[in-house]
């Protein structure tokens, strides 16, 4: 009797501790599935293990929220853009090579007391299409720094407390994956004037930024660095300006930066060797680099437009013919007639001096 109350016991004990385990797993499933950053972690993870194999690096630990920016960390290996790419800037790229690049190329030069320390923040402002994106990827490239994109999408969160969290580890990954620029593109939308009527979400988040900054700023040691570009720096809140020790204007390029941008867009292109770079500068006066771009993409259609016409007349040509100077000028009577139907658009609206003095050369240019 006792032997059979006993295997009854062990049985129903055994019955408890499967449904407790059952319920456990469950519950563990479930809180799992309501994870928000769950897909981002695991891609973050499989993101995390092909880093520290590019880096030749040990795979760090890391937490769930570092995960999620991992998701945004870019190898300065897989960055495409060198400041050969970058057309003019001349005296701006000799400024950030000494104060941004060689501090993280070369720690040991500048660890001869405090007036070395390197820049904690460096912000590129100006207007739109200038390179300011491109000029920091190159700073990454050519500093062999890690890559840290910021995208504030990513560091909101509908769960309370999660933004400072998502802040935090910004900082805390870059400490781990040293030297790393931590850039932050169009900062305004994220680090502008403080109001009253901020969400207080925001105003935590901001608050916890530039807490975590200052310590990074305090530590001599730490190869960290915040990279921001913005079209209005007017818009950014004066504490976070304090931070940014190094300021660059990016503005609209003069003549002879024209003919540089020109010259790098083309080179290696299939290009006809007497094209005159100076004459098409000079006619592109208060053109972006991203405007300049756009019309040698413009222009590169007429020789595959020609191919086409003459397949509808039943000849067929092998390839296109080289870009010719025509082209370009072409493409430019087109591109000017889109500006200025945009610009009289807009006439209304009162924008920023971005542009720059004029140059001596293009003065001369439209007097003679």
């Amino acid at each position: 009797m006792r032997s059979t109350d006993s295997s009854r016991f062990v049985q129903e004990l055994v019955l408890y501790a499967a449904s407790a385990a059952l319920s456990c797993l469950v519950l563990f499933a479930g809180l799992r599935q309501l994870d928000p950053n769950r897909e981002s972690s695991k891609k973050a993870l499989q993101h995390k293990k092909e880093i520290a194999k590019r880096l030749g690096r040990p795979l760090i630990s890391t937490t769930p929220y570092e995960d999620v920016i991992a998701c945004d960390v870019i190898n300065p290996d897989e960055i495409d853009v060198e400041f050969e790419s970058v057309g003019g800037l001349d005296e701006v790229k000799q400024a950030l090579y000494e104060l941004v690049i060689l501090p993280l190329r070369r720690p040991e030069l500048f660890a001869y007391g405090k007036l070395l320390s390197p820049q904690k923040g460096v912000l590129l402002y100006g207007p739109p299409g200038t390179g300011k994106t491109m000029l920091a990827k190159a700073i990454a490239k050519e500093s062999g720094a890690v890559f840290i994109n910021v995208r504030i999408s990513n560091l909101m969160s509908k769960w309370f407390g999660d933004a400072q969290k998502l802040v935090s580890a910004v900082f805390s990954l870059a400490n781990k994956l040293q030297p790393a620029i931590i850039f932050i593109d169009e900062v305004d939308s994220f680090l502008g004037q403080r109001r009253n009527t901020d969400h207080e979400a925001l105003t935590n988040m901001k608050t916890e930024f530039m807490s975590l900054w200052d310590g990074f700023t305090t530590d001599q040691n730490a190869r960290v660095m915040v990279l921001a570009a913005t079209n209005r720096p007017s818009e950014l809140d004066e504490a976070i300006l304090r931070r940014f020790t190094q300021i660059f204007e990016i503005g609209v390029p003069s003549r002879s930066e024209r003919s540089k941008i020109l010259e790098v867009i083309l080179k290696g292109e299939n290009i006809e060797s007497n094209i005159d770079y100076d004459y098409i500068a000079s006619l592109c006066e208060g053109f972006t680099g991203s405007d300049i771009l756009e019309l040698c993409k413009q222009a590169a259609f007429y020789p595959i437009r020609e191919i086409l016409n003459s397949e509808k007349d039943g000849t067929r040509a092998n390839s296109p013919r080289p870009l010719r100077q025509s082209d370009l000028e072409k493409a430019l009577s087109t591109s000017r007639k889109g500006k200025k139907a945009a610009s009289s658009a807009a006439s209304g609206l009162q924008s920023p001096e971005w542009i720059r003095p004029s140059d001596p050369e293009d003065d001369q240019e439209y007097r003679g």
